[in-house]
């Protein structure tokens, strides 16, 4: 099992995808990514062990705010990941990571490796 928990929750299979593939080349093989594409699926996600998040705001059976709200409450880092505008972002989260798409993969990496930081990123590249 790896140490290293990354959820991706996206409903287009070509943009989950990108962002998977962005992520596995920055954390190599000692990372599991858990890719869903339903709020219903990323609740249930949220009761493990993540090392960050990677969110888009509109999926299958809503939007990911409450997702988000479960993911801040237990200190998990996260970012959006979405076509909406930031202003639709309710306020509470307004602080957090927004990577508008279309993105950049370098952006991507860029916050997961952030939000994994140094010493697990060198100990899942081991």
């Amino acid at each position: 099992m790896a140490d290293i928990r990354v959820l991706i929750v996206e409903d287009d299979p070509f943009i989950a995808m990108d962002i998977e593939t962005a992520v596995a080349e920055q954390l190599g093989d000692g990372v599991e990514l858990i890719v869903v594409e339903s709020v219903a699926e990323a609740r249930r996600m949220t009761g493990r062990q993540l090392a960050c998040a990677l969110l888009d705001i509109d999926v299958v059976g809503g939007k990911t705010f409450d997702v988000a709200s479960a993911l801040q409450e237990i200190g998990t880092p996260f970012a959006f990941v979405s076509g909406s505008a930031p202003h639709e972002v309710p306020p509470s989260l307004r602080d957090v990571r927004f990577l508008r798409k279309p993105f950049s993969t370098r952006e991507v990496a860029a916050f997961v490796k952030s939000a994994v930081g140094g010493s697990a990123l060198e100990a899942a590249q081991a």
